[in-house]
């Protein structure tokens, strides 16, 4: 049976704009390469919250951050090392996401991946970041490590 993993972090009632304080909460705490993943169903806030923690990452709070969901993946140098954000909502096979490389991104970047269930298998070593919407208009966020 697997193993449930408690939450780290728990925001019941988010506002959009409060969503990017959350996203900054866990900017700060990043180190080396690591792996989110960002789960939410389509306008739910992934890509506000990339670009917050993309922004704290990189120290340029003005800095233009676009959507990847053409282009799939786009790259930013941070003082931690390089974060690529992927979006693979237009993504029809993993294999098309692995020949881009992943497992390399994987072992030598941050890596920031929104809807992270169009791949087969994910590494275990991980954040995964739910973002869902209240009937309020606000967002609940989970955050949970593994």
């Amino acid at each position: 049976m697997p193993e449930v993993v408690s939450p780290i972090l728990d925001f019941p009632e988010v506002t959009l704009d409060s969503l990017k304080d959350v996203a900054e909460v866990l900017a700060e705490q990043t180190k080396g390469p690591t792996l989110i993943l960002l789960h939410g169903d389509l306008g739910a806030g992934k890509t506000t919250f990339s670009r917050a923690f993309i922004r704290t990452l990189t120290h340029q709070e003005d800095l233009e951050v676009v959507s990847p969901t053409f282009t799939i993946m786009q790259t930013y140098d941070t003082p931690q090392g390089p974060l690529t954000h992927f979006d693979l909502y237009r993504i029809k096979s993993s294999d098309e996401i692995y020949e881009l490389g992943l497992d390399d991104y994987l072992n030598h970047h941050i890596c920031l991946i929104e809807w992270p269930e169009r791949l087969d298998h994910l590494p275990p070593s991980r954040f995964d970041v739910y973002i869902g919407e209240n009937p309020d208009g606000t967002r609940n966020i989970t955050i949970h490590h593994s």
